[in-house]
C-alpha cells in the first residue's frame, strides 16, 4: 500500500508465527487465529482511505520480536497493535484483556509478559540482540522501563476503546486494561497495545475464536476502536470518518478536526500555555495523598474519559515546570514528564520544546 504522510499509519502485528505456535489448546492454534483476525482488521481499516496499514506478517512465518518493533519504527507509524490469544492453567478462565507497556505488581500480568516475551528464546543470537534480557527472570521484567512516556496516555485510551467494544458490542467479559513489561511495546516508539482476544484454554471461547464469525466480530471491534482513537487524536484529509456496519457497508460521518498539538506548542510556547508535571496515568483512581506520591504535596487528579492522570504543579513557564520535574525525579519518579495545557486542552510534549 502506498504511503502518505497525511495518512494515519497503523502497524498490525499478528502474534507468533512459523516455529512459534503460541498457545495450543483443544486443537486451537494461537498463531493461526491471531493471523486471521489481524488480516481481517486490515480489511476493515482499508475501507477508510485515510489509513495506511502495515502487517508485521501476512503469512505463517516466524518474525523475531525485535524486527516487529524495528518495522513499526521504520514506518513511523501512529499506532502499533499486536493481536494474541490467551491461555491459563485454569481452563474455566475466559474474557479479553488489553495490555499497555508498564510495570505491574500483579503476578498474573507478569505471567502474561513472560509468555509473550518468551519468543525471544526461539531467536538466533537472542543474547546479543536483547543484551542479556531473559524473559524468564523477574528481575529482567522489572528492568524494562517505559522509554516513550508521552505515548502511555494514548495507549491506555486506545486499550479502553478496545475493551469497551468487546464488552458493549460483543457482550464479552472484559478483564480490563492492564500494564505489563512487554518487550515489543517497549521497543516501539509510538502508542501501542497488545490485545489478548480470548482464552484458547477455554474450550467454548477457543471454539468461538476459531470460527469465521468470531474472527470477524473480534476484528471489527478492534478496527472500530482504532477508528475511535483516530477520530479523537487526528484530523483526516477527507473530513469524514467511516463507520463499519455489521454488513461491512461503510457510512460516512463528520470527523472531528483538531488543532495539531505540536504545531500549537511551537507557535504558542510563550502565549497562554500552562505547564504541569504528570507523574502517572491509570485506569483506576488513586488517592492523591502524599503517602501515595512519595511525599509530594499538591498532586491532583484529572479524569480524561476512563483514564485518571496525576499532575504536580501548575506553571506559566516551561523553566518553572522543569523545577517541578526535578523535584519529582528527586523523589524517585523516573517516569515523570512535563505536559502542557492550551485553552484547557492537554497537549503532550515530545520534541517541540527543548
Amino acid at each position: 500500500m502506498a504511503q502518505s504522510k497525511s495518512k494515519f499509519k497503523v502497524v498490525l502485528d499478528a502474534g507468533h508465527g512459523g516455529k512459534d505456535y503460541g498457545n495450543v489448546h483443544h486443537g486451537y492454534i494461537e498463531k493461526k487465529i491471531a493471523l486471521a483476525v489481524t488480516l481481517k482488521v486490515g480489511e476493515y481499516l482499508s475501507k477508510d482511505s485515510d489509513f495506511d496499514f502495515f502487517y508485521s506478517r501476512k503469512t505463517d512465518v516466524f518474525v523475531e520480536l525485535k524486527d516487529r518493533a524495528i518495522q513499526a519504527n521504520k514506518q513511523d507509524a501512529n499506532l502499533f497493535v499486536s493481536i494474541h490469544c490467551n491461555a491459563a492453567k485454569n481452563y474455566s478462565a475466559f474474557g479479553t484483556e488489553t495490555f499497555v507497556m508498564g510495570l505491574s505488581r500483579s503476578s498474573t500480568n507478569l505471567e502474561v509478559a513472560k509468555n509473550e516475551n518468551s519468543v525471544i528464546l526461539l531467536e538466533d543470537d537472542y543474547k546479543e540482540n536483547y543484551k542479556g534480557f531473559d524473559p524468564n527472570r523477574p528481575e529482567s521484567l522489572i528492568g524494562l522501563k517505559i522509554l516513550q512516556e508521552e505515548y502511555l496516555n494514548q495507549s491506555i485510551e486506545l486499550a479502553a476503546f478496545v475493551e469497551d467494544n468487546f464488552k458493549d458490542n460483543l457482550g464479552k467479559k472484559s478483564r480490563g486494561v492492564k500494564q505489563a513489561p512487554l518487550w515489543v511495546l517497549d521497543a516501539s516508539y509510538m502508542p501501542g497495545v497488545l490485545i489478548e482476544i480470548g482464552f484458547l484454554s477455554n474450550k467454548v471461547e477457543g471454539e468461538y475464536l476459531n470460527t469465521e464469525k468470531g474472527q470477524n466480530e473480534v476484528a471489527k471491534a478492534i478496527a472500530d476502536a482504532i477508528f475511535s482513537y483516530k477520530k479523537q487524536y487526528y484530523k483526516t484529509s477527507s473530513g469524514t470518518k467511516p463507520v463499519v456496519t455489521e454488513t461491512g457497508r461503510v457510512e460516512e460521518t463528520p470527523a472531528v478536526v483538531k488543532e495539531d498539538p505540536v504545531q500549537a506548542i511551537i507557535e504558542n510556547v510563550k502565549n497562554g500555555i500552562q505547564f504541569k508535571v504528570q507523574l502517572s496515568a491509570s485506569s483506576t483512581k488513586i488517592a492523591t495523598s502524599p503517602s501515595n506520591f512519595k511525599g509530594l504535596n499538591g498532586v491532583h487528579v484529572e479524569q480524561s474519559g476512563k483514564i485518571y492522570k496525576y499532575l504536580f504543579g501548575s506553571e506559566d513557564s516551561y523553566e518553572l515546570a522543569q523545577n517541578k520535574l526535578t523535584e519529582a525525579k528527586n523523589k524517585g519518579f523516573e517516569s515523570a514528564f512535563i505536559v502542557a495545557y492550551k485553552d484547557g486542552v492537554k497537549i503532550n510534549l515530545s520534541d517541540a520544546i527543548k
